[in-house]
């Protein structure tokens, strides 16, 4: 089933955070794990304690914490002891205007120095963060601050005029709007004022494990949009995750180019590579193949973490990528947000002298759970294995409860044994909901997968996306990544459509790379192509070309949606839409 593996990647397996899986996996518990971190003075945990403060009380606050390149100008660093002083200060602010532990402070900001700030200083004060997409319209930013009752926002004045002023009277919670580019002009409050009349000192709020701490929105297939609870304790998860999973060490220099309002910007692009004292990148700039290059050569980038649309669209701009004598630095890449095809992780090898290791974990989730690892090869197309204090199955649900599928290569649902620190602890307004994730003491995530023999898990689709034709139960992702081995296709999205023989029909959306034709010849070929590395039963059985996929702001292809517009039923919320409603 599996691929040859690729190499390690890893120059010196010893020098790896977790050198011997094995041993990691026996040795490990949530206690040592959290033994890693420091704690409140006097009792307590408190997220932006471990991600700031108790660097400058070790004496390392004058290491660059953020190194911050704006889409135009000059880029501007942050050290720990700068972030232990901002941070202090706008939760100064924030008492100020009277904000008390457990009320909500939302951003609509986008990859600013900004957003760290506020995330952090709200955290010290015992508030909850969510920070929102900026490219958000008004309708998904009203959705979420109304599910969650927004008492505080900081944002621009472009988006607060834009979304947020409109139908800022009809949320009675709202107290205040910050703005940080501006005067302060009626109804709302300048953030370079107030923070210019802050205090820098302050007694961090002894906020527990278990108290909220973030509020992440997730989308469903229908309805609104959930809101995830997230507590102080998945620090925990966050410093682990990114010790093991992305092998970050404190002399690392670590870009993530997730956006702030996906969970993985503040797991991954905030909080983790901050516990673990490295100098993150923050670019404020879009995707831009050259400039992305020219920031891993010249920033001398050590560790990378993107998204498998970033690097299909790397692939897409450049056939011929660069060798990977340009990017000395860089010595380990990992991938999240859906799984990456196998001819990614190859292309990267080529591109730049290191495989992609993907990843796998939800919104749900917290932090990373299953992954492929720096010190073990890399098996393209597959998620990995799990953290160590993670336990993952392959499971059948059956009655009241689940089967556990312990035969290798059979696919199942992927299920997780909760207890870990990240894991949510509500769907906020939304209980019954939440209680049905957990049946039979396992946490069900909702995605299909396979275990092989080696204990490496495999990515099937998700539930609603399995495609059932001629009695043969089809994956998505092994039809599309097998339709990006051809060298014309850019990406690929599978679905699967009614029929009356064979119950349903694998039909494939395709891009095309540029210097190719979208013609009769090229469907052809690639139906051909398709037929020959999947076989007939499995290949699809139609063909169309698109311009673009619709995707999620977090590089998600959304499947449903394009179901959804092939047999004209309802979309659903398409508030994470990439580029709005379309």
């Amino acid at each position: 089933m599996a691929r040859p593996p690729i190499a390690k990647s890893c120059d010196n397996v010893a020098h790896a955070n977790m050198p011997d899986y094995a041993r990691a996996i026996s040795d490990f518990s949530w206690d040592k794990a959290r033994a890693m971190l420091d704690g409140l003075p006097g009792g307590g945990l408190n997220i932006a304690h471990e991600a700031v403060d108790r660097h400058v009380a070790h004496g390392r606050g004058a290491k660059c914490a953020l190194r911050w390149l704006p889409a135009k100008g000059d880029a501007v660093e942050l050290s720990y002891q700068d972030l232990h002083r901002q941070t202090n200060k706008f939760a100064n602010v924030l008492k100020g205007l009277e904000v008390a532990p457990g009320e909500r402070v939302y951003a609509l900001l986008g990859r600013t120095p900004e957003l760290h700030i506020a995330a952090l200083g709200a955290l010290k004060t015992g508030a909850i963060f969510c920070p929102l997409f900026s490219a958000f319209g008004p309708e998904p930013t009203r959705a979420r601050m109304e599910i969650g009752e927004a008492n505080v926002l900081i944002t621009t004045a472009a988006h607060y005029r834009k979304k947020v002023a409109p139908w800022r009277a009809a949320l009675a919670s709202l107290r205040h709007v910050i703005i940080i580019d501006q005067a302060p002009a009626e109804g709302v409050l300048g953030y370079h004022a107030l923070m210019d009349a802050a205090a820098e000192r302050l007694a961090v709020v002894a906020t527990r494990p278990d108290d909220p701490a973030l509020l992440h929105f997730t989308s469903g297939t229908t309805g609104k949009p959930k809101g995830v609870v997230h507590v102080h304790e998945a620090v925990i998860a966050h410093h682990m995750t990114g010790f093991y999973a992305l092998d970050l060490h404190p002399d690392d220099i670590f870009w993530c180019t997730a956006d702030p309002g996906w969970v993985t910007g503040m797991s991954y692009g905030v909080i983790a590579p901050l516990t673990l004292g490295v100098t993150s990148i923050v670019d404020e700039g879009e995707f831009d193949a050259l400039r992305w290059r020219r920031i891993l050569r010249e920033e001398r980038v050590n560790v990378w973490y993107t998204a498998p649309t970033a690097i299909r669209m790397l692939m897409k701009a450049d056939a011929q990528a660069p060798q990977a004598e340009h990017f000395p630095a860089l010595r380990f890449l990992a991938s999240v947000g859906e799984p990456l095809n196998p001819e990614a992780v190859e292309w990267s090898v080529h591109a730049f002298g290191r495989p992609f290791h993907d990843n796998w974990w939800q919104t749900e989730t917290g932090g990373i759970m299953i992954a492929n690892y720096a010190s073990m090869d890399v098996r393209p197309g597959s998620m990995g294995k799990p953290l160590p204090g993670i336990e993952a199955a392959i499971v059948e649900r059956a009655g009241d409860g689940v089967r556990v599928t312990d035969t290798p290569d059979t696919p199942g649902e992927l299920a997780l044994k909760p207890g870990w620190p990240s894991m949510m602890r509500a769907y906020l307004h939304q209980d019954e909901r939440y209680k049905k994730c957990f049946v039979g003491g396992w946490y069900l995530t909702g995605d299909l997968a396979m275990r092989d023999a080696e204990g490496y898990y495999w990515f099937v689709g998700r539930a609603d996306d399995l495609i059932k034709s001629a009695g043969h139960l089809i994956g998505p992702f092994e039809v599309e990544s097998a339709l990006m081995e051809h060298p014309a296709i850019a990406e690929a999205a599978v679905i699967g459509l009614p029929d009356p023989v064979a119950g349903e029909v694998v039909k494939a959306f395709v891009v095309a790379k540029p210097g190719h034709v979208a013609n009769e010849a090229l469907r052809r070929d690639i139906l051909g192509h398709a037929r020959k590395r999947l076989g007939p039963a499995i290949a699809p059985k139609i063909i169309a070309f698109i311009d673009d996929l619709p995707k999620t702001r977090s590089g998600k292809i959304m499947r449903r949606l394009l179901k959804a517009r092939e047999l004209g039923l309802p979309e659903g919320d398409l508030s994470t839409l990439e580029g709005g409603a379309q």
